[in-house]
């Protein structure tokens, strides 16, 4: 397709803004460690719930989605729909806990909660394991996804793509630490949302298209709309709804919706003002990323139904796109080809701020953890601020590096979805029972993680080679069950049979945070000079529910106006309102320190 002049203008306008954001907080992002990974620990609610949703407006995001929707219909959203519970889990229950536990990464906790050497190998390992490994196999395909937008938009070859979009990013999120990235995510998610909404009123103008209406009744199209799958194909429900609802939320574990919360979730609620703004932040971001955000896409996703029926279709359209970056997810990058001089511009840079704002978190997120938890715990304890933030910045640059390298080889977002769910099975609860129960100790966390890890080699790799369990076609959803029941039952069973913590690590930890006192009686019965905290976790875990209810009846009230169907839009646009209105009534019931 042909860029105009207008186009690239645009695109180069949006390039130097988010260059000059690096460069106006790079000052005061080099003053201390704590400034370039928590800003200061001094940000609003709204900064940092924008942030969050910027983050997770990722360019695989909408591949992903379109993928689900070709594949499954609109119903296929469930697998990360579900997410939506520990997401409001995380907001009324632990999002306060977090930020007065006042640690600088997620995995500082792991010492807070634990000790001896067991605490230390975790911090350490899952320094490397998840700020290196793990998160490199995130930005790779992220980077996947810039890839195909090069490629399909541009006409870039993959290593044109990763070249333009690792420079870019880079610069910006080692000059001005987190700050720098929290600034241009709020920046850069606007130009996203915009253009999305954008290039999804344009398509439905179009002549192939028509018209919403005509979308809707398109033969491609019309069984893909239900919110739910069909309740009469068990061989649908059980690995679309019921697996998501039932197992998924709770029992995985997945970057940017962690049971309990975790990750650069963890490090915007860390870096808020108080815990009112770290409870507002995430509140906002579940919000905005189940309810507001997933309409465009499901209309573009259902619209290349239309011009692009098989893959196939794109091969013929893009015939210069290597045949293993072909799928169903390249659909939403064809449909943006379709977009008009102006329009295209501003896409393409919404699509770009999506890459930059993801990658730009993980590089800081991944960088904390490099230098919090292994170089300043591990390598140089004395290290200074100057030392601390030139190696996050170094380790910035690598991190890049090699996610843009592990980028070339994959093919489908969707796969790496799936794997990284396999990895994660079974570990899930333990990070929501952590906080609250007294008996979990380090080797608690050690089993899991190695247990679900093997599970997920075993299942990924050993099992399709060998065939030692069968997998019926159709239920490959058992893999996930495997790996939950197998995980959990090793840590319980691990839990049970190993030494507790030390009384005086635990109650430290418990004087600290103030969890609510149900899963610490048997220990704090020992010490009654202890004051216990009687919490509100039915009445936290109440709000929940409604929040819940809240967004998923605003999620589907969209829908419905979408769909012309007046009456259920306006029973689930009340019942959203109804909810909303719970959760203000309740807001300054919340108990804060």
């Amino acid at each position: 397709m042909n860029i105009s002049p207008i186009d690239w203008g645009i695109i180069a306008a949006f390039f130097i803004i988010s260059l000059l954001i690096g460069l106006f907080t790079s000052k005061s992002a080099g003053k201390s460690a704590k400034d370039f990974f928590l800003s200061g620990r001094n940000m609003p609610w709204w900064l940092l719930g924008v942030s969050m949703v910027a983050t997770t407006f990722s360019a695989d995001t909408p591949n992903l989605v379109t993928d689900i929707v070709r594949v499954n219909g609109v119903s296929g959203n469930w697998v990360w729909w579900a997410f939506l519970l520990t997401g409001m889990l995380t907001v009324f229950v632990y999002a306060k806990l977090w930020r007065r536990s006042e640690i600088t990464t997620d995995l500082e906790f792991y010492e807070l909660r634990y000790s001896g050497k067991g605490a230390a190998f975790l911090r350490g390992f899952r320094a490397i394991y998840l700020g290196v490994f793990f998160n490199i196999v995130i930005m790779a395909t992220v980077s996947l996804a810039a890839i195909k937008i090069g490629g399909v938009m541009l006409g870039l070859t993959p290593v044109q793509t990763l070249l333009i979009a690792s420079i870019v990013t880079v610069v910006y999120s080692s000059l001005g630490g987190l700050k720098g990235v929290l600034l241009t995510d709020f920046f850069q998610f606007f130009i996203a949302m915009g253009g999305a909404i954008g290039a999804a009123y344009y398509i439905l103008d179009m002549p192939e298209i028509g018209s919403l209406e005509n979308l809707l009744a398109h033969p491609n199209v019309s069984d893909k709309l239900s919110f739910f799958p069909d309740f009469n194909d068990m061989n649908l429900v059980i690995p679309l709804l019921i697996m998501p609802i039932a197992i998924q939320w709770w029992a995985t574990w997945y970057p940017g919706a962690e049971p309990g919360g975790g990750g650069y979730i963890a490090q915007r609620m860390l870096s808020a003002k108080d815990e009112k703004n770290a409870i507002g932040a995430t509140l906002f971001f579940n919000v905005a990323h189940y309810a507001l955000r997933p309409w465009p896409w499901i209309i573009i996703a259902l619209s290349s139904l239309v011009i692009f029926p098989q893959i196939s279709d794109m091969q013929e359209a893009f015939p210069h796109m290597p045949a293993d970056k072909l799928g169903n997810d390249l659909a939403y990058s064809a449909m943006l080809t379709f977009l008009p001089t102006g329009l295209i511009g501003v896409v393409l840079a919404s699509l770009i701020a999506a890459v930059m704002s993801t990658l730009s978190t993980h590089l800081n997120w991944g960088s904390s953890y490099v230098v919090n938890d292994f170089y300043l715990r591990f390598v140089k304890p004395d290290a200074s601020d100057k030392d601390l933030v030139m190696v996050g910045r170094i380790s910035t640059v690598v991190l890049m590096g090699f996610a843009a390298l592990l980028a070339l080889a994959l093919s489908n977002a969707l796969e790496a979805f799936n794997i990284l769910l396999q990895i994660g099975a079974g570990t899930g609860l333990i990070f929501i029972l952590r906080w609250f129960w007294w008996r979990i100790n380090a080797y608690t966390e050690i089993s899991a993680m190695i247990i679900s890890f093997l599970v997920a080699i075993f299942f990924e790799v050993i099992n399709p080679k060998f065939g030692i369990i069968n997998i019926p076609e159709g239920m490959e959803y058992l893999k996930l069950l495997y790996g939950v029941g197998i995980t959990t039952a090793t840590w319980l069973t691990v839990t049970l049979v190993t030494k507790p913590e030390k009384d005086e690590v635990l109650l430290s930890f418990y004087k600290k945070v103030k969890p609510a006192a149900y899963g610490w009686r048997k220990l704090l019965n020992r010490y009654p000079e202890v004051e216990a905290e009687q919490g509100q976790l039915p009445f936290e875990i109440g709000l929940m529910v409604t929040g819940s209810v809240a967004i998923y009846s605003a999620l589907f009230a969209i829908g419905f106006w979408i769909y012309d169907n007046t009456t259920s839009a306006i029973i689930a646009t009340l019942v959203s309102a109804a909810g909303f209105a719970i959760l203000i009534k309740s807001w300054n019931k919340i108990k804060l320190f």
